[in-house]
């Protein structure tokens, strides 16, 4: 696969992308000093090879069992392995053997500098559309994550089935990637280089949500984007009319009948690090001992995950359902959440001419 070589081999760092995906993460609000500790402590020779494109990091971590999909050069992981504690534990799985191979140079290193006793992070080798292949269980994670990579990945359907399979009742796939503002042609999916930046594997953000359904997740939940910007004019002419935005996303595992009432909820202000309010996603700000009115999703959503302690739950009379059409789904669009947050990211490629 070319792009596998071309993460592994042929991008030294960051700064050989040809778009500014790796920087949409700046465009994101202040981040909780916990997390900005955490990245403070990786080892930057892991930072030098981040190649993510958003920043897939959700609240309430402690004593979690988390998987993060193609973990490249173990960034993520290493940061989740100070946010879950001791108690927890993170496994990276990452389809390149040179970058496996690379993290699990660093797990002692992280281990000593967060004081853990024994390691709490993982590495193995295998592809995140055969997770049971690669020893992951099913229903044995809390969360899973993704960072800009299932656009690299030809069959999505089927790295959302094998996350839904491994997750637990209750559990979430938290993840940022790039998206299209429309359906990418055959013949850019052919293109390697295309393929390698994420450009041809981009999928148009309206198929996230059946795809999403289709396998039993619940909607997505749109958190955060960013446009991202193409420096390199030879691709810029290859994509046309074709934009991209990074968005991040999180998608729960729910029952398949999880109720059709809706709910007035009062955030506790219990979560570490957000006292005073907790922004769940782009359309739902919980301020602490503030009742606001759900729907039956997000009731659902509440009640069977790990935030169901974090919240008092008081159940409507009235059917508050998610048949109700959203009109065109704006609020799930990242492309417009990017327009309303201005958020667009420039990056110098020193490879781009």
């Amino acid at each position: 696969m070319y792009f596998k070589k071309y993460y592994g081999c042929r991008l030294e760092s960051s700064c050989d992308l040809q778009t500014s995906a790796t920087s949409c993460s700046l465009a994101c609000s202040t981040l909780p000093r916990s997390l900005t500790e955490a990245l403070s402590l990786i080892h930057p020779d892991v930072i030098k090879r981040f190649f993510g494109c958003g920043l897939p990091f959700p609240a309430k971590l402690e004593g979690c069992r988390v998987l993060d999909l193609g973990s490249g050069s173990g960034r993520d992981c290493f940061a989740f392995s100070k946010l879950v504690g001791p108690s927890g534990h993170v496994t990276g799985i990452d389809m390149t053997e040179q970058l496996i191979t690379a993290s699990c140079q660093f797990v002692e290193y992280h281990q000593k500098k967060f004081g853990y006793e024994e390691p709490n992070v993982s590495f193995v080798q295998g592809y995140m559309e055969k997770l049971c292949e690669a020893g992951i269980q099913r229903d044995s994670m809390d969360i899973l994550i993704s960072n800009c990579v299932i656009c690299l990945c030809p069959d999505k359907r089927a790295v959302l089935q094998q996350a839904y399979d491994v997750l637990k009742d209750g559990g979430e796939l938290y993840f940022s990637d790039m998206y299209a503002s429309s359906v990418v042609p055959d013949h850019m999916k052919q293109d390697p280089v295309l393929w390698g930046e994420g450009m041809g594997g981009s999928l148009f953000w309206k198929d996230l949500i059946s795809l999403a359904h289709s396998v039993g997740f619940s909607t997505p939940r749109l958190v955060s984007a960013s446009h991202i910007e193409v420096h390199n004019i030879q691709l810029k002419e290859k994509a046309g009319d074709i934009k991209y935005a990074s968005g991040t996303y999180r998608l729960f595992k729910l029952p398949q009948q999880p109720g059709r009432s809706g709910a007035a909820v009062i955030y506790k202000g219990t979560i570490p690090d957000f006292p005073d309010q907790l922004d769940f996603d782009s359309s739902h700000c919980f301020k602490k001992d503030v009742e606001v009115e759900v729907d039956a999703e997000m009731t659902a959503i509440i009640q069977l995950s790990r935030f169901c302690s974090d919240f008092t739950v008081r159940m409507l009379d009235e059917h508050k359902s998610d048949s109700e059409p959203t009109p065109q789904c704006c609020h799930l669009n990242p492309f417009l959440l990017a327009d309303r947050w201005g958020s667009s990211m420039k990056q110098c490629s020193k490879t781009s001419r």
